[in-house]
């Protein structure tokens, strides 16, 4: 039997005149920008003060490498990021939608934000982290983590673009994959260190025209006290659920419970189940389980005495009416707490 769409082809190839060329077909592929690569690197670098401001890293890989006594500042959203063999460095990177892999580095003072963290062959970094995997460090000593604390007005959006969440962050549940017996590779910063002690805002004309404050109640990610030993027995879970001013409420609350004496633990954003909820909620789970459907929750730990009482009138206070679940009484409360994140834990694979 014949083929009609064949039979067609054929005769539009005849009928084209013997002079004009076919065109040769176009592909998605071949209409993209080609990008050279050494645009998206700084190599070779000594006592250099250089960055891409923001727009123009625009996802694209980057890397750093053999620099020496540099200050680099990268205020854009890449997707990832290797930094190899640098010395004495000072470090900023916008959010990573990927990884950020150190290999072979010394003496270098970062803030950076990233899915993945990872140190391989390094000697004294100190980083102030937002990871939203277990960061992992690997053959390496005295690499010591705070909390990321930055801010510049296109950040926000920025990590939207790398797909990141600022109340998703890891930053000191490290994992040595090299432990030395009677020995940590790693710590933690003092609670008290002041990031622009270690990573101070660029002089540059061109850089200062970011507008960068490290101010920590300006800081784009919440500032919180990770594995740091808690001050007190009691802590206080609240979940605020998915809605148009969601992350607004989360800041105003920990802003609330930090200006009266309490510390923000640790901060969670996940997508809640039906049973999950069951497991977490218990008795008061149906009244919540319409809201899992508008999108992931925010979670928010705070810890110290009177942490439960004084957040429920926090939140009875400013936010009457903002449906939240806030822990009953601190009898219960640990047991929200842990129930929650390790949920979350498991379901982010940490």
């Amino acid at each position: 039997m014949g083929c009609f769409f064949s039979k067609r082809r054929k005769a539009d190839k005849e009928s084209r005149p013997e002079n004009e060329e076919e065109r040769p077909k176009q592909y998605s592929w071949d209409q993209r920008e080609k990008v050279d690569p050494k645009d998206y690197m700084f190599s070779g670098l000594k006592d250099e003060t250089v960055g891409r401001l923001p727009g123009t890293v625009a996802g694209q890989q980057f890397l750093i490498q053999d620099c020496e006594n540099c200050n680099i500042y990268i205020f854009d959203h890449s997707a990832t990021i290797t930094i190899d063999d640098c010395t004495n460095c000072i470090i900023f990177l916008g959010p990573v939608k990927g990884s950020v892999f150190f290999r072979n580095c010394r003496d270098c003072k970062c803030t950076l934000a990233c899915q993945q963290f990872r140190v391989r062959d390094c000697r004294k970094l100190e980083v102030f982290l937002c990871c939203a995997t277990q960061p992992i460090i690997e053959s390496s000593s005295n690499i010591k983590f705070g909390c990321f604390q930055w801010y510049y007005p296109e950040l926000a959006f920025q990590f939207k673009d790398a797909g990141l969440s600022i109340f998703n962050n890891t930053w000191s549940n490290i994992h040595d994959f090299t432990p030395v017996s009677g020995e940590l590779n790693w710590s933690l910063l003092p609670e008290e260190a002041v990031v622009q002690d270690y990573v101070p805002i660029p002089t540059t004309e061109e850089l200062k025209a970011v507008r960068v404050s490290t101010e920590a109640n300006r800081s784009i990610v919440p500032i919180s006290r990770g594995q740091r030993q808690k001050s007190s027995d009691e802590s206080c879970l609240v979940v605020l659920f998915a809605g148009d001013y969601t992350i607004a409420n989360a800041r105003k609350l920990i802003d609330e419970m930090v200006g009266k004496g309490f510390f923000l633990v640790q901060t969670k954003e996940v997508s809640m189940k039906a049973e999950d909820a069951q497991r977490v909620f218990r008795e008061k789970a149906p009244d919540f389980l319409p809201l899992l459907n508008k999108g992931p929750v925010i979670a928010l730990e705070f810890n110290g005495d009177g942490a439960v009482e004084g957040c429920q009138l926090i939140v009875n206070e400013i936010f009457n009416g903002t449906k939240m679940f806030v822990s009953e009484s601190k009898e219960t409360a640990s047991g929200d707490v842990d129930s929650f994140y390790n949920f979350a834990d498991i379901q982010m694979g940490i």
